[in-house]
């Protein structure tokens, strides 16, 4: 009894001396607590906001933590990827609607790849009337909808289906001098109508939709019913089907959660998933990943939306990176990302579009185009660079066309 004790303490020693060796040897990542530094949001967004307002700057005066990016080099360079076609990037201003700026952007490279048409589109167009089919649901359901900015990237083809899209140059979706969107305002004003809506009981939705539409025409104008662009006429419909010639049944949406069964069609279980839409197909970490590398390799571009508040993930830098305090490369796998996910240190807060990948010696890099006030810090304004790790660990949910999906959906949909 006496000798066994004697080996079980050896091979407890052992155990915990190769634990903390392999702690030793992956903890090669320093941290550090950073001053807040103002960026495009303070010295752009808000100075043009302040500027039609009048409003006093308020000073911004906390550290947060952060890796320590100092004397580090990655792949910023733009030349380095291979991409796909895509216009530039544009700011979403003080506003929520990432997503639709990500799955607008997506749906012009679409545009681009399927069609050869270029043109820049209408985000507030479509912003708009998800407002109003907003609002419907929360007559719908007495108050019980979560009304706010945010949304979905498989609300485009939801919008899109029911009102068509126009070109930006026919609905810009902004009253006012100011040159960058702003809907904090809006907002809140919305939000104030139906709180009285549900106060009162009057769930009138004609009535209803009827006050929600005057609030946006005074902040946003009136979308067009019909236009012209370049010499010919159209409705929204039929710019989408005519000019654009995209069919929104093309578009499916992925998303990689233990929560759920693997290879079978769920709900996205977010707030912002407001429509509790089911049409997200759920897949391993490992499929998951996989289809988004093949869907770029094989040119085709991704809206991907996920989590971007994290200490690897830097503004001014233009990465995102997974540093091994947070976990080690080997170790991300389905119970890592899952554990995230459960525990609310991966949430969906912003939705971004992927348009070029390069692989190096160290991993393969996404090249990301960010309409977020963050994308515009650093040298290549409106633009990212994350790393594979990152993808697999923090981003939730992507929508793609549907053929480098199709061995995956075959599978799924019998």
């Amino acid at each position: 009894m006496k000798k066994r004790r004697v080996v079980m303490n050896k091979f407890i020693i052992i155990v915990f001396a190769g634990l903390f060796t392999n702690i030793y040897a992956y903890s090669q990542d320093k941290s550090r607590f950073v001053e807040y530094k103002e960026g495009f949001y303070e010295n752009s967004i808000l100075k043009d906001i302040r500027a039609v307002d009048g409003q006093k700057k308020r000073e911004n005066t906390f550290r947060y933590f952060s890796y320590d990016f100092a004397g580090k080099e990655f792949p910023t360079d733009t030349n380095l990827y291979s991409r796909v076609k895509y216009n530039p990037s544009v700011s979403q201003g003080n506003t929520g609607t990432c997503w639709c700026f990500a799955a607008t952007s997506f749906m012009e490279s679409e545009a681009m790849r399927l069609n050869h048409v270029a043109v820049k589109i209408s985000e507030m167009y479509t912003v708009y009337w998800e407002y109003i089919e907003r609002a419907k649901d929360f007559v719908k359901t007495r108050g019980e909808t979560y009304f706010e900015q945010g949304s979905e990237a498989n609300a485009i083809p939801k919008i899109w289906k029911e009102y068509g899209i126009v070109p930006k140059s026919v609905y810009e979706g902004k009253r006012g001098e100011g040159k960058f969107y702003d809907h904090s305002k809006l907002i809140v004003e919305l939000k104030n109508y139906l709180k009285g809506i549900e106060e009162s009981s009057a769930w009138n939705e004609r009535k209803v939709i009827e006050g929600v539409q005057s609030i946006l025409d005074d902040y946003m104008g009136t979308p067009p019913k019909k236009f012209t662009y370049k010499g010919k006429n159209y409705t929204p419909k039929t710019f989408l089907k005519d000019y654009l010639n995209l069919r929104m049944n093309d578009y499916f949406s992925f998303m990689s959660t233990m929560s759920v069964p693997f290879m079978e069609m769920h709900e996205l279980v977010e707030p912002d998933n407001w429509w509790h839409s089911r049409n997200y197909y759920n897949l391993s970490v490992n499929d998951y990943y996989e289809l988004i590398q093949k869907t770029i390799k094989d040119g085709y571009s991704i809206c991907i939306c996920g989590d971007v508040s994290e200490a690897g993930y830097s503004s001014f830098d233009e990465v995102g990176i997974v540093p091994d305090f947070d976990i080690p490369s080997e170790a991300i796998n389905d119970y890592s990302r899952q554990f995230r996910l459960s525990n609310g240190t991966t949430t969906d807060d912003h939705c971004i579009h992927l348009v070029g990948i390069y692989e190096s010696d160290n991993g393969t890099w996404f090249m990301i185009k960010d309409s977020g006030s963050g994308g515009f810090n650093g040298k290549n304004k409106g633009y990212r660079f994350v790393h594979e790790d990152y993808i697999r660990l923090k981003m939730m949910n992507i929508l793609i066309h549907r053929t480098p999906a199709t061995p995956i959906l075959d599978k799924i949909i019998k």
